[in-house]
C-alpha cells in the first residue's frame, strides 16, 4: 500500500518534503549548539566585569601616586632652594672671614710705605741704631694704615694677620716667622683715599718729625694700580681670642 502510494504522489512534493526535513534537522542542530555558547557567555561576564573595575582601581591609584610624587618633588624642590641660599650665605661668611683672618690674596687701590735706612752717619756720641729702620718703625706705619681704614696689609710679601709680630732681630726685622731686609715695603689696600687718610694723620706727621727730619730715615711712598697683597703663608694656629680694650676708651 505505501509502494503504491508513493508511486501515486508525484516526486515534487517528495523532493519538497525531504527538503523541509533537512530543514527542520538543521535548526534542532542550531538551535542546540546555541544554547551552551550563550550559557558560556553569561557565566564568564561577571569575572570579567570584576577584572575591569580591578584594573581601573589599580590605574586610579597609580594616578593619584604620580600627583602625590609630584606634589614631593615640589616641595624637595624648594627645599632645595631654601638649602642653596642656605650654602651661599654660609660661603659668603667663611670668604669673608678668610679674608678677615688673610687667606685670601686682594688686589686693589691703596698706597705702599717704603721704609730706608738713614743715609746720614750718626753723629760722635750717638746710637747707629736710631738711623736705621726698626720694627717700632714699621709697626708705626702699620698702625696708621689700620686707623685710616686699611683692609689689609703685607710687609715685604708677608700678609699681617692678628698673631703676626713684628720684631727687631739683629740687624733684621722679623715678620711672622720671615727674616726681612731693606727696603720695607708696606704694602695697603683700603679706601682710594688711604694714603690722604694717613698723611692727614698727627700720628704720622709726628713719625716723620721723629724720624725722618731727625734722624734721616728715609720715608717714600706710591700707588700702584692695583696695590697686591698676598695670601698669609704660615701656620694658622690661634685658637681663642678676645678683642683688647682701645687704649683711647681708658678713662
Amino acid at each position: 500500500m505505501i509502494a503504491r502510494h508513493l508511486r501515486a504522489t508525484p516526486s515534487w512534493q517528495i523532493t519538497l518534503g525531504v527538503a523541509l526535513l533537512a530543514l527542520g534537522f538543521l535548526i534542532a542542530a542550531q538551535l542546540a549548539s546555541e544554547a551552551p555558547r550563550i550559557r558560556y557567555t553569561t557565566q564568564e561576564r561577571s569575572p570579567l566585569v570584576e577584572t575591569v573595575n580591578g584594573l581601573q582601581a589599580q590605574q586610579q591609584g597609580l594616578k593619584d601616586r604620580i600627583l602625590a610624587l609630584r606634589t614631593q618633588i615640589q616641595l624637595a624642590e624648594q627645599r632645595g632652594q631654601g638649602s642653596a641660599a642656605v650654602v651661599r650665605q654660609i660661603n659668603d661668611d667663611l670668604r669673608r672671614a678668610r679674608i678677615a683672618g688673610g687667606l685670601v690674596p686682594l688686589e686693589g687701590p691703596g698706597v705702599v710705605f717704603q721704609l730706608e735706612d738713614s743715609v746720614k752717619p750718626a753723629p760722635p756720641g750717638r746710637n747707629d741704631d736710631d738711623y736705621r729702620v726698626s720694627a717700632r718703625d714699621i709697626r708705626t706705619i702699620v698702625e696708621e694704615l689700620w686707623l685710616a681704614g686699611a683692609d689689609a696689609v703685607s710687609v715685604n710679601g708677608e700678609r699681617l694677620t692678628v698673631s703676626t709680630a713684628i720684631l727687631d732681630i739683629g740687624p733684621s726685622v722679623l715678620v711672622n716667622s720671615a727674616f726681612l731686609g731693606q727696603p720695607y715695603q708696606v704694602s695697603a689696600i683700603g679706601p682710594r683715599d688711604l694714603y690722604e687718610r694717613v698723611s692727614a694723620s698727627q700720628g704720622f706727621v709726628d713719625f716723620l718729625r721723629a724720624r725722618s727730619e731727625t734722624y734721616g730715615i728715609q720715608v717714600s711712598f706710591f700707588k700702584p694700580r692695583p696695590v697686591a697683597v698676598p695670601a698669609f703663608a704660615g701656620t694658622v694656629t690661634l685658637r681663642f681670642g678676645k678683642p683688647a680694650a682701645s687704649p683711647s676708651a681708658a678713662p
